[in-house]
């Protein structure tokens, strides 16, 4: 493939910036790939894996000439690393980020970045419960989502080259506003996430049920609670304190859904219960026919091992 960008800085080399890296070499979509993390242990872990062409000691050091600028880092910490490297920022640049909301970045990013600075804020709907420059692969984004936020007045060939990378990478490319992404997000992403860190958690405090049974029998749908649960603990706190409306609007849809439900178990309603699992299975086909997963045994996982 045809080279995107000459010069990418990746400020935090986690599991999305390493995909990012493998996919880019992979591809041949940039020249040069400059990376910066805050852990001196995790520079030293990119320098040793390769996916980055150069290793930087400080985040203005790597986006210092660069076409292209992605924030890998916690939303909570978006807004500092953007004052930072701000004054470092060639003019043309594109700045972009991955994180999983959208306001709440634009809302702490926006302000730092001179004029001359194209700003798209975007996020990949890929991932694993893995994080680390060790937990990164070139495949991560094939044929996943995407999602680019361009703010007011974003240059449209900037949106066009960023959408080019992602395709690039084997991404399909949408956009929509921020408040819209949110939402979505708080339904798709956030929320599921929070029910699963509590169901993990009833488990953990529910003593009737020992912790070596719930290991034991975790074939069954625990096991998948657990899995999304993994996930970085430091991400999902910002998530969850950055995108609070849009998760509290779903969640007490998700309590009033849950109250008809115990309803119906409590007056022994199974028609009610049989037609409301009719209809929430045939979400599960639509997810399978839109190519987003697939009905292959263990949840259509591909291992990497």
């Amino acid at each position: 493939m045809a080279q995107v960008y000459e010069r990418v800085a990746l400020i935090g080399l986690g599991l999305i910036a390493g995909s990012m890296a493998h996919a880019m070499k992979r591809r041949g979509l940039a020249g040069h790939i400059a990376g910066y993390a805050r852990s001196a242990e995790t520079r030293a872990a990119a320098a040793q894996i390769g996916f980055v062409d150069s290793v930087h000691d400080s985040a203005a050091e790597a986006v210092a000439g660069a076409d292209l600028v992605v924030l890998a880092v916690p939303v909570g910490a978006m807004g500092a690393v953007a004052e930072e490297i701000a004054p470092f920022l060639k003019a043309g640049v594109t700045v972009t980020d991955v994180g999983s909301v959208k306001q709440a970045v634009i809302d702490a990013v926006g302000p730092h970045l001179p004029e001359g600075v194209h700003f798209i804020p975007g996020h990949p709907l890929a991932g694993t419960e893995h994080s680390g420059p060790y937990s990164g692969f070139a495949t991560l984004f094939e044929n996943r989502w995407w999602l680019l936020t361009p703010v007011e007045g974003s240059d449209a060939d900037a949106v066009a080259r960023l959408s080019a990378l992602c395709t690039g990478m084997g991404a399909n490319v949408d956009t929509m506003d921020a408040p819209h992404h949110d939402l979505v997000l708080a339904v798709v992403s956030h929320t599921p996430h929070l029910i699963a860190y509590t169901m993990v958690g009833v488990a953990d405090h529910l003593r009737r049920v020992s912790q070596t049974e719930v290991i034991k029998y975790s074939a069954s749908g625990f096991r998948d609670f657990t899995r999304i649960a993994a996930s970085d603990p430091t991400m999902w706190r910002d998530v969850f304190l950055t995108n609070k409306e849009a998760t509290l609007d779903i969640l007490g849809r998700f309590t009033e859904e849950l109250f008809v439900l115990q309803r119906a178990i409590r007056m022994g309603d199974g028609p009610l219960l049989h037609e409301y699992f009719t209809r929430t299975r045939a979400i599960r086909r639509g997810i399978i026919e839109a190519g987003q997963d697939t009905d292959a045994p263990d949840f259509g996982r591909v291992r990497k091992d």
